[in-house]
Formats: structure tokens, C-alpha cells, sequence
């Protein structure tokens, strides 16, 4: 087992020299006093010859600039190592890089996702063959392709006349009554009077709509045009759905 132990004294002790020291401080004020008084010559050069003296202290300068680099230079040097006068990169030593197919290589198949069935357009369903549930929807389905947000079914025991609430693009809030009848079936005044006493009262509604899939009554037109709500009939749906424009910015 090695155990740490001190190092030998090796034994030499220096002994104090009063001369020596004295020698020092010779040498150091003698020093000064020459930096002195060539400090001082060079001022007084200066002030007989200054452009001599600014040539002088730009050629120190440059040259202490050049041996600042050729120490740097010495030290990066020594730092890297020193090479042997007969070395060569022989092939042996290149390092061959990676093959173009090592990197391009994938690991794992990329996944390619199939195309989203698209759901049948809405100009092409029959509304009349919906039920009422799927009517709303549908309804639903045409105020968000036109740009309303928040359009969502709300049609049901105590709607209060609601059938879809939805926010157009300008902010304006739609609320829409949809009324799924076949072409025998009218939507009549009665229809429209209780619609009209809740669209604004009630929802706050900026714009009021009544959708069917039949016509309307002149008398429910009359009063649908003095209340301003506005009356979509199986034609106007169907004009609705194919081409796109939003009955309530006509």
C-alpha cells in the first residue's frame, strides 16, 4: 500500500545579502532616472520637433505591434505541437466522410395519411328528405360555410323560436327558425308572429330568419316585412346552398 508522504528538503537555505539588496536598488533608481531623463529629452524633442516625434512614436508603436503578433504567433505554435519535418497525410489517415444514402436514410417510413372523405355538397341534398334535426344541421352546416362563427343547433323543447344561432363575419348575431315542411304545408302568419315576438326580444337578434323547405302565406310575408325578418322559401334555400351568396348580406 502507498501512503502520501512530504517531499525531501533538499537542504540549500539562501543567505541574506545586505549587498546584493543594495545593488538592487541601485540598479532600479538608475534605471528610473535614465527613463527619466529620456522622457524628459523626448519632451523637449517634442516640443523643438513634433513631427519627428510623432514619427518616432509611430514607428514604437509598429513596432511593438510586431512583436506582440510574433509572440502570439510563437505561442500558437507551441500550443498545436510541434510536426515532424517528414509527416504526411497519408490515405490511411483521411477519414472517409458518410455516404450520401446513409444520409438521406430514413429510419421509418413516413406515414401518408388518405385523403378525408368529402361529405356530399349541400347543393346536392335533398332538404325535403331530411328530418327536422338534420334540417337544423344542414341549416347550420350553410351559415358556417359563409363565414359564421359560432353556428350551432340550438332547436328544441324551449327554444323559444331558435332553431340555429350563429355570428355573421361583421359581428351581427343570426338567429334562424327552420321550418321543414313539404309543399302542401305553409309556413303561415301564426308561424311567423311567434317567431317575431322572441327573434329581438328575447335572443337579441341582429338579423331574423325563417328557413323552409315550403313557401310562405302572403299575410306571413306581410308581417315578416314589417318586422324586418327575412323569409328564405324552398326556392331561395336551394339558391342558397348552390351558389354560395349569404341571403342576409343581399
Amino acid at each position: 500500500m502507498t501512503t502520501a508522504g512530504r517531499r525531501p528538503h533538499s537542504g540549500r537555505t539562501y543567505a541574506f545579502s545586505l549587498r546584493r539588496l543594495s545593488l538592487c536598488f541601485g540598479l532600479i533608481a538608475l534605471v528610473l532616472l535614465a527613463a527619466g531623463t529620456a522622457l524628459k529629452a523626448g519632451v523637449r524633442a517634442a516640443d523643438d520637433h513634433p513631427v519627428a516625434a510623432v514619427a518616432l512614436g509611430l514607428l514604437a508603436l509598429a513596432a511593438a505591434v510586431l512583436v506582440r503578433r510574433r509572440r502570439v504567433r510563437v505561442t500558437r505554435t507551441a500550443a498545436l505541437g510541434p510536426s515532424a519535418p517528414g509527416d504526411v497525410l497519408t490515405p490511411d489517415a483521411i477519414v472517409p466522410a458518410a455516404p450520401v444514402e446513409e444520409l438521406l436514410e430514413v429510419e421509418e417510413p413516413l406515414e401518408v395519411e388518405e385523403p378525408l372523405e368529402v361529405e356530399e355538397p349541400l347543393e346536392e341534398v335533398g332538404f325535403e328528405a331530411m328530418s327536422a334535426e338534420e334540417f337544423e344541421q344542414a341549416v347550420a352546416d350553410l351559415c358556417r360555410r359563409d363565414g359564421c362563427r359560432a353556428a350551432e343547433v340550438v332547436g328544441g323543447a324551449g327554444d323559444l323560436g331558435a332553431d340555429v344561432l350563429a355570428v355573421t363575419q361583421d359581428g351581427q348575431r343570426l338567429v334562424i327558425q327552420c321550418k321543414r315542411y313539404d309543399a302542401a304545408h305553409k309556413v303561415g302568419s301564426q308561424d311567423l308572429q311567434r317567431f317575431g315576438g322572441t327573434c329581438f326580444a328575447v335572443h337579441d337578434a341582429h338579423i331574423a330568419a325563417v328557413v323552409t323547405t315550403s313557401e310562405f302565406t302572403e299575410p306571413a310575408l306581410e308581417y315578416a316585412a314589417q318586422c324586418g325578418i327575412l323569409c328564405l322559401d324552398g326556392q331561395a334555400l336551394a339558391t342558397w346552398a348552390s351558389t354560395g351568396s349569404a341571403p342576409w348580406r343581399e
